[in-house]
């Protein structure tokens, strides 16, 4: 999404609130979240069963340890359930998968995030108690073939199945024109919250904001919606 250089608000934006994460499973995904997580300046606890791969990932996440996160008395002495929310990164090996999301729920962790990798997996993960779950590929594939298919799109975002924020560019038939002439709320169901105009970054427009040649929206709607904007 868009990168802050100037905003024309003028207003500081509030800090970023500082959260505890466990990630568990340090996979190439779980290794690449925990780190980002991190730098994004959040409290992360890293485990895995297998002590090489904490070795190898010790460098990048400071707070690691090589545990069994099967073993409910284990996950309860490392203070588990004082996480704001648990994310099961376990690929391969379905059942440790499901066996310490089980776990993380009887110990009350408020949210807990499980990765899995089709659909049935999904399924049974939310079953047991997962609050949310993720078919990284999967995601990764959609995303990936919305974004080439809808060629103003740059990113977008998904919020829930119905909600999305997308980052696009500016329809060229509108340029010359105010948002408020382009109706894109009534016509198309999208809200723009940000209009990129080179450096400048143009926070909640006015309805008088004239739509320029080289603008970027980013916009939050129905996924479908911004596809019709972007025909």
């Amino acid at each position: 999404m868009f990168n802050k250089k100037s905003e024309s608000s003028g207003k500081r934006p509030a800090p970023r609130k500082r959260r505890e994460f466990l990630v568990i499973g340090l996979g190439r995904f779980g290794s690449s979240l925990a780190k980002a997580l991190v730098e994004a300046g959040h409290d992360v606890l890293a485990i895995d069963i297998d002590y090489r791969a904490v070795e190898r990932r010790s460098a990048d996440i400071p707070h690691i340890a090589q545990l069994d996160s099967t073993n409910i008395d284990a996950l309860r002495e490392i203070g588990a359930d004082q996480f704001d929310t648990a994310i099961v990164c376990i690929g391969t090996d379905f059942e440790s998968n499901v066996l310490t999301t089980v776990s993380l729920r009887k110990l009350g962790v408020r949210h807990v995030v499980a990765k899995a990798q089709t659909r049935t997996q999904r399924e049974i993960l939310l079953q047991v108690g997962a609050d949310e779950v993720i078919l990284p590929e999967h995601e990764a594939g959609v995303r990936l073939a919305r974004r080439l298919s809808a060629v103003d799109f740059v990113d977008y975002l998904e919020i829930s199945p119905d909600v999305s924020v997308v980052e696009m560019s500016a329809p060229a038939r509108y340029f010359g024109k105010t948002l408020a002439e382009a109706e894109l709320r009534r016509k198309y169901g999208l809200t723009v919250l940000v209009i990129r105009r080179g450096e400048e970054i143009i926070v909640n427009p006015q309805a008088d904001t004239v739509i320029q040649d080289g603008d970027e929206f980013l916009v939050v709607g129905r996924i479908s919606d911004a596809e019709r904007l972007s025909d």
